[in-house]
């Protein structure tokens, strides 16, 4: 039986119709108004002025100039990462041919790219550049011909970060908007005078930007719908307190809704990781931040054994799995756990190393939608269509069976439309 060590306070569903209201009111505006809706929202909400919403070549040079070699040595190498890690990936993903279940029926699937995608990046508090190289990079990977984005301006500026534009770039993102917000999904759902609709938007952000992301579902494609971010951490008495109370407070201090969980064997680990929180929350420039999320929703469980962790694991579906037990008892640990959105293992494999650098995306879902998806990956922007072809003979042997199908389920015309073949043959 779980037991809490330290609780958290729980989520529930809050009343959301105010945001629904707030959403579908930025939507239809909009909609009917275009870009001087898209203008007011950025100088009221932003305090960017500009009128020419996508962003010239000349600023993105300008950006690069901008950065150190070091910083762009950086981007690149990471962008390399995720790409050979998204190359990798789409190798997994073939067409199928001529597969026949019978005799003159020849069955198959093309693996398509989307014409178009919008890559979200989140401007806030931080320039969340490594977002641009998740979303843009695995696109390009897929073949998709128009890669654009968007991203808000620094507030009280009419320029995106440097190093978010210089990652757009990097990541072969061509079309480039200073626009956020629901807004700007709304934008790119339905389309403006400077801003041509796509097939997919995908992207994390605020509750604002998940809520139009929720509405406008249908009328453009979406990865997911996702919340605050999460970690659940797996742990026995051989793990290093201090390393699993970074890894916690890496995700804390994303937001103050953002969650740490440490679910161990061990009750003494439980608490030394609790002692070393408190110990490292001061050393954080995010403290305020951090600390708020750790004291309102970060939690410390004791479970009788590795096997009841796992099945709390798969329960929860976390975002983000650490495994970080004895090397005897991984093997069986990771075998067992069947949801969540990124799995890392072993002490080393740190969770922000899948945030930057190391190939695997950190586009991911929350709230337990990892029992039902996985992450963003190269397959986000691939459609796998089917096609067939038949004889003659092969014909006349099928439509039989589906004219009987067809007018077993009273659709006449479904028959109809096997029958006349057979009696024109």
């Amino acid at each position: 039986m779980i037991k809490e060590i330290k609780s958290s306070k729980k989520r529930t569903e809050a009343d959301r119709s105010q945001l629904r209201n707030t959403v579908s009111g930025i939507i239809d505006n909009v909609v009917k108004n275009g870009d001087e809706a898209l203008l007011e929202y950025n100088s009221r909400f932003d305090g960017c002025k500009r009128h020419a919403l996508r962003i010239s070549e000349e600023e993105i040079k300008e950006a690069y100039s901008q950065l150190s070699e070091e910083e762009l040595a950086d981007i690149r190498k990471a962008a390399a990462n995720i790409e050979a890690f998204a190359c990798a990936q789409k190798e997994t993903l073939g067409e199928l041919r001529d597969f026949s279940p019978s005799e003159g029926i020849m069955l198959g699937h093309r693996v398509i790219p989307v014409d178009s995608c919008c890559c979200y990046v989140p401007g806030g508090g931080y320039p969340l550049y490594s977002t641009a190289l998740m979303l843009g990079i695995p696109a390009k990977v897929a073949g998709v011909k128009r890669i654009t984005a968007c991203s808000p301006v620094i507030k009280g500026t009419d320029k995106i970060h440097p190093k978010t534009l210089v990652a757009m770039d990097i990541a072969g993102i061509q079309e480039i908007y200073a626009v956020g917000g629901a807004q700007a999904i709304a934008a790119f759902s339905y389309g403006t005078a400077q801003i041509k609709p796509v097939n997919m938007i995908v992207g994390p952000g605020n509750s604002f930007v998940t809520e139009a992301k929720r509405q406008c579902y249908g009328k453009v494609g979406i990865d997911f719908v996702a919340g605050p971010s999460e970690v659940l951490v797996i742990a026995d008495g051989q793990a290093d307190p201090d390393i699993i109370a970074a890894d916690l407070l890496a995700q804390s201090e994303h937001d103050k809704e953002a969650k740490g969980l440490l679910v161990t064997t061990d009750e003494a680990l439980g608490k030394a990781v609790i002692e070393a929180v408190e110990k490292q929350l001061p050393t954080l420039d995010t403290e305020e931040i951090a600390r708020s999320s750790w004291n309102d929703f970060g939690e410390v469980l004791l479970a009788d054994s590795l096997q009841e962790a796992v099945e709390y694991a798969n329960e929860y579906a976390p975002e983000h799995l650490e495994v970080n037990v004895a090397a005897d008892c991984t093997e069986e640990v990771v075998e067992a756990l069947r949801n969540y959105g990124s799995l890392f293992i072993g002490g080393n494999t740190a969770e922000v190393f899948g945030d930057y650098a190391s190939g695997t995306n950190h586009t991911l879902p929350t709230l337990g939608a990892a029992r039902y998806t996985g992450g963003v990956w190269v397959g986000t922007f691939l459609k796998t269509c089917t096609y067939q072809s038949m004889s003659n003979a092969a014909m006349m042997g099928i439509a039989p069976l589906v004219s009987n199908l067809a007018r077993g389920e009273g659709l006449i015309g479904h028959a109809r439309a096997a029958e006349i073949r057979m009696e024109k043959n």
